[in-house]
């Protein structure tokens, strides 16, 4: 069963005299019917907890300095209302025995921890973001990754792979950015497009009726029709071709035939975070796609890709100076755009021949 965490904080301007402010919540819990528990913690304040015969758990840390905390859980079947007036009665109690002495009180809202539907998804910089998760529509682990689609009311259905939000169907200004914005002409040229399993980048170049070369892991052609229309129902079309296959040995062979292209899409992956071990083989990853797809990009060709994070300025940089080591020198650009369901900017390059 799910649980609901409430927090309420109060940050405190001077230290907190513990045990008068145990002492004086004691009769709120006692009314409660909660037992109680009181420790001690050597000169770092009280904690104490409260455990209820229904099934709640309320643990009060009073620090002797500092920051004042109240971490009430509770089943989700709980009487919300119920659990709201107890933490609005402990919260008028502790204004009163703590007067003069608060610079802030902050409650947040509840979180549901381990329920059915999740949530509860990163940015990329790391903050929580809770979406408007209704239902889970897709969930399969692949030999490759875990595959969810998740409806959002605001957003309509979520592509998430391996913990990751990939793409929503409400998100075209992700797939313009990654296309160059609608400044480039299309008509007649030869994109490889490399990733893009979700259908999105080839369902709006279709639309401009270009050859496409498109490199993916099995998409959405089922759950995120509003992204990619009906270009996935044929891994054939009359203007592209769907491989789905390893883009790297494919890419190796274009090298070796010298087949040449007017564009590549690279979305595959965003740059790694960090240069920890663990990542050090995205970032090898990275260097040879790149290299593989300027040696296929004609003299006058673009490469666009995505970046990650605008508030990645280390992680952006380092990608930059990958740009300085390929096979033959590079130019780029770089644009920020807002993404819809990644809630926070997000950087895409474009990376031509000098």
């Amino acid at each position: 069963m799910a649980l609901r965490h409430y927090t309420l904080d109060f940050n405190l301007s001077a230290p907190a005299d513990c045990p008068t402010t145990v002492h004086g919540l004691q009769s709120i819990f006692q009314e409660q019917e909660m037992t109680e528990t009181v420790h001690d913690t050597e000169g770092h304040g009280y904690l104490a907890t409260f455990i209820g015969k229904n099934g709640r758990l309320v643990v009060l840390r009073v620090p002797a300095h500092g920051l004042l905390t109240i971490d009430l859980q509770c089943c989700e079947g709980d009487n919300i209302v119920q659990v709201e007036n107890l933490l609005n009665t402990l919260e008028k109690k502790l204004r009163s025995l703590l007067h003069g002495n608060i610079k802030r009180v902050k409650r947040l809202p509840a979180l549901t921890r381990g329920a059915a539907v999740d949530r509860y998804w990163p940015t990329a910089d790391g903050r929580l973001v809770e979406y408007d998760i209704d239902r889970v529509v897709y969930d399969e682990d692949s030999a490759y990754q875990n595959i969810k689609i998740m409806h959002s009311q605001q957003f309509g259905n979520i592509l998430i792979l391996n913990g990751d939000v990939n793409l929503s169907e409400s998100d075209l200004p992700y797939t313009q950015a990654i296309m160059g914005r609608g400044k480039e002409n299309y008509a007649g040229k030869e994109v490889l497009i490399l990733g893009g399993g979700d259908g999105g980048i080839l369902a709006e170049a279709v639309k401009l009726n270009v050859y496409i070369d498109q490199m993916v892991i099995d998409g959405c052609r089922t759950h995120m029709r509003k992204a990619c229309g009906s270009v996935l129902d044929n891994l054939k079309g009359e203007c592209y071709q769907v491989l789905v296959e390893d883009c790297v040995p494919v890419l190796k062979k274009y090298v070796e035939e010298g087949k040449m292209f007017d564009y590549v899409i690279n979305d595959l992956t965003a740059v790694p975070i960090s240069t920890a071990p663990e990542e050090d083989s995205t970032w090898e990853f990275l260097q040879l796609i790149l290299d593989l797809s300027i040696k296929v990009l004609r003299p006058a060709g673009k490469y666009f890709t995505q970046g990650n994070s605008a508030n990645l300025t280390d992680t952006l940089a380092l990608y930059e100076e990958q740009l300085g080591r390929l096979s033959c020198p590079v130019d780029f650009s770089k644009e920020v755009v807002c993404v819809p369901s990644y809630m926070e900017l997000w950087v895409f390059y474009t990376v031509w021949k000098k």
